[in-house]
């Protein structure tokens, strides 16, 4: 009994009071302000020439400046748009094609050494071709978006398909089930957690390709404006549109990482860690 009162009082840190962990939110929150604090800081003691990185005020005036006009809203749509549509299709065929080519191993025999052979290649490689096809319409920036997103759901995907239970199949094929009944009552329960990783990762890859085609194609959004400000000496805008698309990232993760909380409520690991 005593040992155990000891134990507990060492555990409160000797005081009869438990000390509750910080929040991580509230660790962000203090790691953010400490980067800003340092922007701000290192230009006006001259250690950086302000015409390279401006102070952080400078960049949040800027920001509102651009805030101010229908040409940031426009771009901030087209980019939301390409990025929302360039997933969807790429979560979609890489869902349907890596149930199909998973679920039926002569096909993902014949197909492992295509996709060993397209996987690899950068999506920038591809820029040459897509203006080629489309010019410096949007669709031309949606050709790499969905292209490098579509392979981090299908490889994720494929990997869910084998790691279904092979006692369960052959028992769903025992007692007849047809197809579309073997993958929503046996496939779908097991791949689904795959699906969720690699819609993801498929989120920031297709945030990061919208932006590079709008930089480098010149297609409308975000990443054309920050070119523009870039190439007209405007510093203070092109950090403040950074400042934008960083923003845009935290939100895509906390969006999806929302909804695969929702979608896999179920599953072992998301309870934990909602007990945690």
């Amino acid at each position: 009994m005593t040992a155990a009162v000891t134990a507990d009082a060492v555990a409160d840190g000797g005081g009869g009071r438990r000390h509750r962990p910080v929040p991580a939110w509230l660790l962000g929150l203090a790691g953010l302000a400490g980067v800003m604090a340092l922007v701000e800081a290192v230009p006006r003691a001259g250690l950086v020439k302000k015409r390279f990185l401006p102070p952080f005020s400078d960049m949040v005036s800027a920001l509102a400046d651009e805030a101010g006009t229908g040409a940031f809203w426009r771009a901030l749509l087209e980019t939301l748009r390409g990025w929302a549509i360039g997933l969807a299709i790429a979560t979609t065929a890489g869902v349907v094609l890596g149930i199909v080519i998973g679920g039926l191993p002569l096909v993902r025999a014949a197909m492992s050494s295509t996709i060993e052979f397209l996987r690899p290649i950068p999506s920038v490689a591809l820029i040459p071709l897509a203006v080629l096809l489309y010019g410096t319409t949007m669709r031309s920036t949606l050709l790499l978006v969905v292209y490098a997103s579509f392979w981090q759901v299908l490889v994720q995907v494929l990997y869910g398909v084998r790691d279904v239970d092979p006692v369960a199949r052959e028992t769903a094929r025992s007692y007849r089930f047809r197809a579309l009944t073997q993958v929503r009552t046996v496939l779908w329960p097991t791949a689904l957690p795959y699906v969720m990783t690699g819609f993801r990762l498929a989120a920031a890859v297709a945030l990061i390709l919208e932006i590079t085609g709008e930089l480098v194609i010149g297609s409308p959004g975000l990443g054309k404006q920050i070119a523009v400000a870039q190439s007209s000496n405007a510093v203070a805008s092109m950090y403040a549109l950074v400042i934008v698309v960083g923003l845009i990232g935290v939100a895509v993760n906390v969006v999806v990482r929302a909804v695969e909380r929702r979608a896999l409520r179920w599953h072992p690991s998301v309870r934990r860690e909602v007990v945690s």
